[in-house]
């Protein structure tokens, strides 16, 4: 084989439609596009979704979900991570510099997945019920993080009272 005797497969190859050179290839003329109408005219296209002037699907369909903004500065770790992570003691630091949350995170959690057969403690990382209880059945220990106060909603104002009606 030799590059100059390289040829793509015999059908794969598909000339192109030439538009507009006379009315024997069938399409002459209007080249295709039909009579008059936006569809017909150079740069007469519209932009996606639109519906000529009907409200368009993705507007008629009700919106769903949210996502958090803050999501992003959250992380997880699993106990599989923790036990090839082999460090004694667990701080966020320590999983950034293992690459196993990104560095914008700022809280981390540590979920159960895996097993864990070491000892590994915990500092200032949370853990669900069922990775705290596999961390301390391996003999380490997972602390539980400072609770941060609920911001208490101030009581709506009172309406004021209705003046007296005049005579």
């Amino acid at each position: 084989m030799e590059l100059n005797s390289l040829k793509p497969a015999a059908g794969s190859k598909k000339a192109r439609r030439r538009v507009g050179r006379g009315i024997g290839s069938g399409l002459g003329k209007t080249a295709g596009r039909g009579h008059k109408g936006q569809k017909s005219r150079a740069g007469g296209f519209h932009k996606v979704g639109f519906e000529g002037g009907q409200m368009p699907l993705q507007r008629r369909l009700p919106k769903r979900g949210f996502k958090s903004a803050a999501l992003k500065y959250a992380g997880e770790v699993t106990l599989a991570q923790l036990e090839k992570l082999g460090a004694a003691e667990v701080d966020l630091l320590a999983l950034k510099a293992a690459g196993l949350v990104r560095q914008i995170v700022t809280s981390v959690k540590v979920i159960k997945s895996g097993e864990l057969t070491r000892k590994v403690v915990l500092n200032g990382i949370g853990a669900t019920a069922g990775a705290k209880a596999a961390i301390e059945a391996a003999g380490g220990s997972a602390p539980a993080l400072p609770e941060v106060p609920k911001v208490k909603k101030l009581p709506k104002k009172a309406a004021a009272p209705a003046a007296p009606a005049r005579k």
